[in-house]
């Protein structure tokens, strides 16, 4: 099968996202700015569609099963003039888990843990919170989702699977993923051609 182009959108900013606390698994909902992001890689996603001659209409949709992936597909397929509910929902897009951690601001993280904090900043990769996840596990997850696609395909959900994705398609390293920043309002392209951002 050719490679499968992935048209992969972030989901739109929460109040957490805007006070710099990790969400992981927990179910924040869009702030504002974040249901106009939606709105926004809504826009560039058909312009992308129509240049690349995809029918929005044929082109398969998926999305994390957390609420604010979810609120975020549906106002990218409102901005389509789509129906909003019709798209799948997989667990292996859902954000790393960042276990006990899930709350906390950095500077949080690190007066509770110092020497946790400073072990993890060396290797991002490989090393999680208690009761979380890392960035490895992530890293199986999204390639054992990019292995079972079987067409091109519209993905939203999080900044960390995006991260393990590009590290599992080869477009990054652990160390330069683990804290490269995810736009929102974006539309990235992962195609045989290589990776792409669109804002």
């Amino acid at each position: 099968m050719p490679t499968p182009t992935i048209y992969y959108i972030r989901h739109g900013e929460t109040s957490w996202n805007a006070e710099g606390r990790l969400q992981g698994a927990r179910d924040i909902p869009l702030n504002d700015l974040g249901r106009r992001q939606a709105e926004q890689a809504g826009g560039i996603l058909a312009d992308l569609l129509a240049r690349d001659g995809r029918d929005k209409a044929q082109i398969p949709f998926v999305a994390s099963p957390l609420g604010r992936a979810r609120s975020t597909m549906e106002l990218v397929r409102d901005a389509l003039r789509l129906p909003p509910h019709d798209y799948a929902v997989d667990d292996r897009l859902r954000e790393i888990a960042y276990g006990q951690w899930e709350g906390s601001t950095l500077a949080e993280m690190q007066l509770a843990d110092p020497a946790f904090y400073a072990m993890r900043l060396t290797d991002k990769w490989m090393l999680a919170p208690e009761g979380g996840e890392t960035y490895a596990s992530v890293q199986l997850r999204m390639r054992d989702w990019y292995d079972s696609l079987l067409a091109d395909i519209v993905a939203v959900a999080h900044g960390g699977t995006a991260r393990a994705l590009m590290v599992a398609l080869g477009f990054e390293t652990p160390q330069t993923a683990a804290d490269l920043p995810i736009a929102q309002g974006a539309v990235y392209v992962f195609s045989a051609a290589g990776l792409k951002r669109y804002s």
